[in-house]
């Protein structure tokens, strides 16, 4: 930022362009579901095929938004945004007019890298322009408006996705990122400044050195062997689950050792404030993504909901999220959100305990709610914690890794989901599921009220 402008540091113009490219992920992670089985009977093969569309943009998703960070820290922002939105516009054509699975599996994997630099790039850009700007607290309504966009329309998907399919067909659920992505590409270039001129020769080496690449590759290895054994379950790859650990252990020792690591463990290691915030928010959204897909799935098999009424039903949860993430954002509020977010995951999953399939839909309405309100103000204390607890430096990584957690937590409850419902879908299965809820709420619980470092900001804090 090289000069102030007229209008507040964080106007509409400013913030238009990222909340909309944070919209993207989280809705094509979950609008895909409404499409599985009219593109598998185009495309004449089984749903179990299909369903590697939702595998692949998980995968990507959970490697690339880490990476992105690291590139935006190194690239900058904008530019790195701004080649995610090309990634998006060029995975909603090649999906739309796609006429096999490989084209639809590669539009998946554009889509879910695209969609991934939108979240960790518009933390960066936020942190830098308060900074510029002289804010020493984080600006409250801008991150809940980014929470809003970046997790709690992940309800959105389903309905949306089945009002699309119902109408035009399959391929609108990979068209509609056509329009989307255009739109925030120009605003993005109207409205966002540009970043920065790099600084020093940008020689390959040089650039090998500053992104990590050794790094990147290993943690992608890692991830994506974690998480094909998560989705071999209910049949266990414990060949996958011990490739994974001993990754994980080269690169800890890789990255303990670079100059200019991908993910600082050192960091890590020191700052167990943030690693008990990634823990949480995986716990969180392991709970979150049961009732998303568990409930609904519950849903359609023993009530026979369609997708679209599965979905509906589901809708409140998003609204009732959407309207906890606005006060407690503007206020900063960390501690005291993320014990009621505990509380109200256990106090609704012992509620899901109840649930059978000749349950009033008040009730199902009423658990989901409760849902909501835990769904809110989980991703808006985590998202307020993280941003306090990092560094500008880490902003970008940090930001991207916390979505990670957030995917390991997701896929968890995939294959959890998996297990319980193998042989049929059934009340004593969701019960099961319920119990697991319990468990997970109760140690995101112990976990928040035993953390000693995590309190809501001061009115004026030094940023790092």
């Amino acid at each position: 930022m090289t000069a102030k402008t007229k209008d507040s540091p964080f106007s509409w113009r400013f913030v238009a362009p990222l909340y909309m490219g944070s919209t993207l992920n989280p809705i094509n992670s979950s609008m895909i579901a409404t499409a599985l089985v009219p593109i598998a009977t185009h495309m004449h093969v089984s749903v179990a095929q299909v369903t590697i569309l939702v595998t692949v943009l998980y995968l990507a998703s959970a490697i690339a938004q880490p990476t992105s960070g690291k590139l935006a820290a190194e690239l900058g922002p904008r530019r790195i945004f701004l080649v995610g939105i090309l990634l998006i516009f060029l995975g909603g054509l090649l999906g739309g007019f796609g006429h096999n699975l490989l084209m639809l599996i590669l539009s998946r994997i554009l889509i879910g890298i695209g969609t991934s630099t939108a979240y960790p790039s518009a933390m960066l850009l936020i942190r830098r322009r308060a900074e510029w700007s002289g804010m020493q607290k984080p600006p409250g309504s801008v991150l809940g408006g980014l929470q809003i966009a970046g997790v709690v329309t992940s309800a959105l998907g389903l309905p949306i996705g089945g009002v699309l399919v119902d109408a035009w067909g399959w391929r609108t659920v990979f068209f509609v990122n056509i329009p989307f992505s255009l739109i925030a590409l120009v605003m993005t270039m109207l409205w966002i400044p540009r970043d920065v001129p790099m600084k020093g020769a940008q020689s390959v080496r040089t650039m090998v050195t500053r992104i990590d690449i050794p790094g990147i590759v290993g943690f992608a290895l890692t991830i994506g062997s974690l998480m094909f054994f998560l989705f071999s379950l209910p049949h266990a790859d414990w060949v996958a689950l011990g490739t994974s650990i001993v990754l994980c252990g080269l690169l800890i020792l890789w990255e303990s050792k670079a100059k200019n690591p991908f993910i600082d463990v050192r960091m890590l290691a020191s700052n167990l404030a943030l690693s008990r915030t990634y823990v949480r928010f995986a716990a969180m959204t392991l709970c979150m993504y049961t009732v998303l897909y568990g409930i609904t799935e519950w849903m359609g098999a023993v009530r026979s909901a369609s997708a679209l009424e599965a979905g509906l039903l589901i809708l409140p949860m998003s609204i009732v999220s959407a309207l906890v993430v606005g006060p407690i954002s503007k206020r900063n509020l960390v501690r005291g959100p993320l014990m009621v977010a505990a509380g109200s995951s256990i106090v609704s999953s012992i509620g899901v305990l109840f649930l059978t399939m000749r349950s009033p839909v008040v009730w199902i309405i009423l658990i989901t709610c409760i849902f909501g309100v835990m769904m809110g103000a989980a991703s808006s204390g985590n998202q307020t914690a993280l941003y306090m607890q990092v560094s500008t430096e880490h902003m970008g990584t940090a930001s991207g890794l916390l979505r990670t957690f957030g995917y390991i937590g997701s896929i968890a409850s995939s294959a959890f989901i998996s297990v319980v419902f193998h042989r049929s879908v059934s009340d004593s299965g969701l019960h099961h599921i319920a119990v697991m809820m319990i468990a997970v709420s109760i140690i995101a619980f112990v976990i928040t009220i035993a953390d000693p470092r995590l309190q809501t900001p001061p009115k004026q804090v030094n940023m790092p």
